[in-house]
């Protein structure tokens, strides 16, 4: 059978104050396409579908129209949905009666019985082929807050292990373990998750930390050697996990941030027999507005004021237009900087998004300077934790500090901040 595997969607961003619909737009019906053309058998959609808990109405639009054109395009497809970090569990879940109906399959929260035991058999999903047989199972597990997972008591032998780290290791297992008892020869077994993984590749200005204090680094190790594939979420670089072909992230599939405009975004088409992948192949995502940086590095204002006036861009509809970031070098600040680069944008076909302003200054006023506003906008919260409790006590926080910390940023019911680091 046939899998693709995305992620990372993010309906709803906005770039700056610049709604983001049309880019989206563009991928959904590519996508559709791409599902046909590729003779997809089932979708897989690793979390973060929105931007932030609360998504608007247009949104939701976007993404129920476009499970209903899938189901109308392709009958047996089968959909299956986890929650990131940025979604609302309950808000995801709300419709998931009505599509199940249409063939999708939901999975926000992690759900406990009345004795506090998690609900295995409901992370366990079937995929179908074409004729309708089982061909594969899903670990469809969700992002997991410290309360979702199982409780990890201490070593008696006075050593210390995270108990979220733990925990879901330990989840990620006993699922599989369901799987393992459930599935027939031949019938793959495919994780599913939105997590950080070690040693992956964030980026620094679109993605939000979700545990802090480093315990979200997951290793692979966690992955039984049974799994035939992984399809990750969060990190916004497609990028293989420890090296190995069939653990992988997705990527997003347009860039969120100037940080990303290098990535390549794509989806991932995954072919599976006999219980294993046969096959991983990148698809790459047209990108239907290009995000610039001018100049490629900072560089003195009379420089970027000749660079613009340079700029050449054929003439498209307001909503194609590219988005611009424009990084300057200052020596020393420039009142006029924002008239002086509007006046020179002035007819041209661009939409201004951002201007970064970088000052020169020695090492001792660096290590003094205060924040500016935006880069106390792209700070993540536990960097402001760290750099109170070292300005306060003139020494690092300490582990038990930041665990504690990273518990109450991430309880349930607890709405993460909209707007910043993703």
């Amino acid at each position: 059978m046939r899998l693709l595997h995305t992620s990372d969607w993010h309906l709803g961003q906005t770039l700056h104050t610049f709604e983001r619909g049309y880019e989206h737009g563009c991928f959904l019906d590519w996508l559709l396409d791409t599902l046909v053309s590729e003779d997809v058998d089932a979708l897989l959609i690793a979390g973060d579908i929105f931007d932030n808990s609360n998504p608007s109405a247009a949104a939701q639009r976007q993404l129920y129209r476009f499970l209903q054109q899938a189901r109308e395009r392709m009958p047996q497809l089968d959909i299956v949905v986890i929650a990131g970090n940025h979604d609302s569990p309950g808000r995801l879940e709300a419709p998931g009666p009505l599509l199940e109906a249409h063939g999708t399959v939901v999975i926000g929260n992690v759900s406990r019985n009345e004795e506090g035991e998690i609900d295995l058999a409901r992370l366990l999903v079937p995929l179908h082929g074409k004729d309708g047989s089982v061909q594969a199972w899903v670990l469809a597990i969700p992002f997991l807050r410290p309360g979702d997972v199982p409780r990890i008591s201490q070593p008696d032998d006075g050593t210390h292990i995270d108990p979220y780290l733990h925990g879901i290791t330990q989840l990620y297992r006993q699922a599989h373990a369901l799987a393992q008892a459930q599935r027939q020869p031949g019938q793959a077994i495919v994780a599913m998750g939105h997590c950080h993984m070690v040693d992956g590749q964030s980026s620094l200005e679109s993605e939000r930390r979700i545990v802090i204090g480093g315990t979200e680094a997951l290793p692979a190790a966690m992955f039984d050697d049974a799994i035939a594939y992984a399809a990750l979420g969060h990190l916004h670089l497609a990028q293989r996990v420890g090296k190995q072909e069939h653990l992988r992230y997705s990527g997003s599939p347009l860039p969120l941030s100037f940080a990303e405009v290098g990535y390549t975004h794509q989806v991932l088409r995954v072919d599976l027999a006999d219980g294993r992948a046969t096959a991983i192949t990148p698809l790459p995502v047209p990108r239907a507005v290009p995000l610039l940086r001018i100049p490629a590095a900072p560089a003195p204002l009379k420089e970027v004021i000749a660079a613009l006036v340079a700029l050449d861009l054929p003439e498209v509809p307001l909503h194609a237009r590219p988005f611009l970031e424009v990084r300057v070098l200052l020596d020393a600040p420039e009142p006029t900087l924002r008239a002086q680069i509007e006046a020179t944008l002035e007819g041209k076909p661009v939409r201004l998004a951002k201007i970064e302003p970088t000052r020169k200054i020695s090492a001792q006023q660096e290590a003094e300077a205060v924040l500016t506003v935006d880069q106390l906008a792209q700070m993540q919260p536990d960097d402001i934790f760290r750099r109170l409790y070292k300005q306060k006590y003139d020494e690092d926080a300490p582990h038990e500090q930041l665990s504690a910390f990273a518990e109450l940023m991430l309880s349930p019911g607890d709405a993460l901040p909209n707007g910043g680091a993703r």
